[in-house]
């Protein structure tokens, strides 16, 4: 089964997924991929409140758009009780999709050993007793996926673009870029994913007229600017992070954090950092946020 024959279901005004499949065969990565998609997801939902909770969200006048429920074999009955389930949202007119994923006995072997955790259906027996009973418990389940996804060799970034390509219909993956300026007088940043150092530029600090406002002031902001390398420096990062917004993206990271820094956090960093949000927001497939985490603290 490919992506490109799981239909999205139309006319009940909400999409529904159920994600199943075999312990340790990424269920819980293809849910938070779903919920960076922008589905609503919900984790080991006992079968028979799936419908209701469903039709909740059909009310919910578009708050809910998405929703998706990880299944795993913790839910007693669990394969009786999906089948009928799925059966039940088909006569209201949801039409779910479901998601199997699965992996070689091998290699779940490996990943249980890796975490050291015990399989749910292991009981007193091994462990490759419990995964052949779930493979056979699940066996009806895999039969009637819309798409089957072996992970055995299938890296995280290439299962998150398989989903995207089939859940994220008319989504547009965004970066989310936050710039923080801040002094270094005060520490770094604890979550910058990149740190910036305008200390290269004068300091504004040392011009009495200026001394008293901040990054934010026209004047300061035009001195800041207007000075050497200024430009071409602002120039040349925003190449860079739209570089590594990319690769970001490809990895599946939808998140960046960009601290800038100066002395103390009041003249170039802040006017950079506006400066860099301002060009960066006319991208396509960014948005931006500005936080200048010491103006006001000198």
């Amino acid at each position: 089964m490919t992506t490109d024959d799981v239909a999205t279901p139309t006319g009940s005004g909400i999409e529904v997924a159920l994600v199943s499949g075999l312990s340790g065969a990424g269920r819980s990565t293809a849910a938070k991929v779903l919920e960076d998609l922008g589905w609503f997801v919900v984790d080991n939902l006992p079968p028979e409140l799936i419908a209701t909770m469903v039709d909740l969200g059909a009310r919910a006048r578009g708050e809910v758009a998405r929703i998706a429920v990880v299944m795993d074999v913790r839910s007693r009955a669990f394969s009786a009780d999906l089948g009928a389930v799925i059966k039940d949202l088909d006569a209201r007119g949801y039409r779910p999709r479901l998601l199997f994923l699965e992996a070689s006995d091998a290699v779940l072997v490996r990943r249980f050993e890796q975490v050291r955790r015990s399989h749910p259906l292991q009981g007193d027996g091994r462990l490759v007793d419990g995964i052949a009973a779930e493979r056979e418990l699940l066996r009806p389940l895999r039969e009637s996926a819309d798409l089957v996804v072996d992970t055995s060799t299938v890296s995280v970034p290439t299962l998150r673009a398989t989903l995207e390509r089939t859940f994220g219909a008319e989504f547009e993956q965004l970066t989310r870029v936050t710039l923080v300026s801040f002094g270094y007088k005060y520490g770094l940043p604890m979550d910058s994913d990149l740190v910036v150092d305008v200390r290269f530029l004068p300091n504004p600090f040392w011009i009495p007229e200026l001394r008293e406002h901040t990054g934010r002031d026209v004047d300061v902001r035009d001195y800041v600017l207007s000075q050497e390398g200024a430009m071409e420096f602002i120039d040349r990062y925003l190449e860079l992070l739209r570089l590594v917004g990319a690769g970001y993206r490809r990895e599946g990271k939808s998140y960046l954090t960009v601290s800038v820094g100066c002395t103390g956090g009041k003249h170039r960093s802040v006017a950079i950092s506006e400066e860099i949000a301002r060009r960066l927001a006319g991208d396509q497939g960014v948005t931006v946020n500005v936080a200048h985490r010491d103006l006001g603290r000198e």
